[in-house]
This record gives structure tokens, C-alpha cells and sequence, in this order.
């Protein structure tokens, strides 16, 4: 049994897939069972970080995206241990990196978190993912209503990974050997502006978009209302150090896989319905 947290979401739900395809018994964790919309044959649960022992019980190994134990971790962590849980594959981030802003709240957030895997006694697999494409679905509702996209830093370069591509790495360091102990840095095939992002999304609509660069002073209000104003100046300064600098590119997605990492035309092409009114 593998036990998925954050199973709703654009990498658990693509990973609870990935396992049911392949034949594995799947305990998907979810906030809301009733509405989940999960597949049949995954085993929904209601995820209870007050009551972490009764999520592991017959499990051997966990996918855990980062903020699924809250303030709870840790005691999620030994609740899967005494149960049997032997390997956890946990869903992190690229912001963790030689030279990085360790005092950054997402960066706090990440290395307290492996942190407490390492220190949890159970095999662990870290899958640090940089920009992911599903981002663009912050556009969504401006696109829906027109053609028109208002944004920060129109030429801050990423290379966004396919949620499904993260998901396909997290299947085979849960299902294959020799991941224990391995970092795995995830990224998109090749950079790309946010301006570039959003005209590829209006060649995927069959429609010419385009891209309107805002103050960062006024992001909060118009596209972040509702975040901390310290993370919106944390994620602004994180932005502006992206413009005009090449994103790291790895090839860990076809290493591990076997198949090409997707380009962000490609994640465009299959998430049409989501900008569609």
C-alpha cells in the first residue's frame, strides 16, 4: 500500500493515477472525501494530522508533499514509521539550492520539512521541482474574461515542469530501487518568458494574447489578495531574480523515466479546458 497526501492535487492526483495504472493498492489522503472525484479504486481517506495513526495502517511507503503535516509533521512522520512505512518520497523544492536565500519563508518551509524527514529513521527521496507549468493556471480567470494578461516581470525566465513528468519521477523512486538517499532536481526542457507562456497559452485557445507587466508594489492587491504581505515580497523578490537569467535545465525527468521532460506548449495543449469559460 502507498499512502498519497495531497492526493487532490496537480501532482498527487497524477501520481494516484500513475499507481492505479500500474496495478499498486493506493490510500489517497484528501481533506474532503465526498468531494475528491477521486478513482473508485483508490482507497480515499480523510486526512486527520490529529489522528496520523489511523492513515498508515498495511502502508509501506508514503508520498508527502510538504505542507501535509503543518506543524504536525514530524509526528506524521513517526506515526508512519511505527506503522511499517519504510520509504517516503517527498514533494519539495528547487528553491533549495547551493547559495540560496536560506532565510526565504519557502525555503524555510522546504528544508524544515527534510529536515524532519531525514530525522524521521525512514528511507527518504527528495524531488526538488523548480517552476511548475500548472502556474500559468493563476491566469485562468483573467483569460477566461479576456485577452489581456496583467502580471509581474513579463521577461522573468523559468522552465516549467509538466505536474504529470514530477508525478512519473515520484512513481519510479516509489516503485524502483536505488532512490534512497537521492535528490532529484526537476525542471521543464527549456526556458521560457511569462510573456512567451502566455502567448503559447493563446496559440493552444486559437486566440492572440497578451501579457501586461504590473508594478511588483502592486501585486498584492491585484493578483496575490490572498497571501501575507511578507510572502507576496518574498515571492516578488524570488520573480525579479528570474529576469534575464537562464533557469537551470535538468534532464532528471528522461534519466529517471525514460521519456523526454514536456514543454510548456505541450502542458498548454492539454489543459485548454481549464482557460476555457
Amino acid at each position: 500500500m502507498i499512502v498519497v497526501t495531497g492526493a487532490t492535487g496537480n501532482v498527487g492526483r497524477a501520481l494516484v493515477d500513475r499507481l492505479l495504472a500500474a496495478d499498486r493498492p493506493v490510500r489517497a489522503l484528501t481533506r474532503d472525501p465526498l468531494r475528491a472525484g477521486l478513482p473508485e479504486r483508490a482507497e480515499v481517506v480523510r486526512h486527520r494530522p490529529d489522528d496520523p495513526r489511523s492513515l498508515f495502517a498495511g502502508a509501506g511507503a508514503l508520498f508527502l508533499y510538504a505542507q501535509a503535516g503543518g506543524e504536525r509533521t514530524a509526528e506524521l512522520l513517526r506515526a508512519a514509521r511505527e506503522a511499517g512505512v519504510r520509504h517516503v518520497v517527498m514533494l519539495s523544492s528547487a528553491i533549495i539550492a547551493e547559495g540560496a536565500d536560506e532565510t526565504h519563508p519557502i525555503h524555510v518551509m522546504h528544508a524544515t520539512v527534510e529536515r524532519q524527514v531525514r530525522e524521521s529513521g525512514l528511507d527518504w527521496t527528495f524531488l526538488r521541482p523548480g517552476a511548475f507549468a500548472a502556474n500559468a493556471l493563476h491566469w485562468a480567470p483573467q483569460i477566461r474574461a479576456g485577452n489581456t494578461v496583467r502580471g509581474v516581470f513579463a521577461d522573468a525566465l523559468t522552465a516549467p515542469v509538466h505536474e504529470d513528468d514530477i508525478a512519473a519521477v515520484a512513481e519510479r523512486a516509489l516503485l524502483d530501487g536505488g532512490h534512497e538517499g537521492a535528490v532529484h532536481r526537476l525542471t521543464g526542457p527549456e526556458a521560457i518568458t511569462n510573456a512567451e507562456q502566455v502567448a503559447t497559452l493563446g496559440q493552444a485557445l486559437g486566440r492572440t494574447l497578451a501579457y501586461t507587466e504590473i508594478p511588483p508594489g502592486e501585486a498584492a492587491a491585484a493578483l496575490y489578495p490572498g497571501l501575507p504581505p511578507h510572502l507576496v515580497q518574498a515571492l516578488m523578490k524570488t520573480f525579479e531574480a528570474t529576469v534575464g537569467v537562464p533557469p537551470e535545465i535538468t534532464g532528471t525527468v528522461e534519466k529517471i523515466t525514460g521519456t523526454p521532460a514536456r514543454t510548456f506548449a505541450q502542458w498548454a495543449a492539454s489543459h485548454t479546458a481549464d482557460f476555457r469559460s
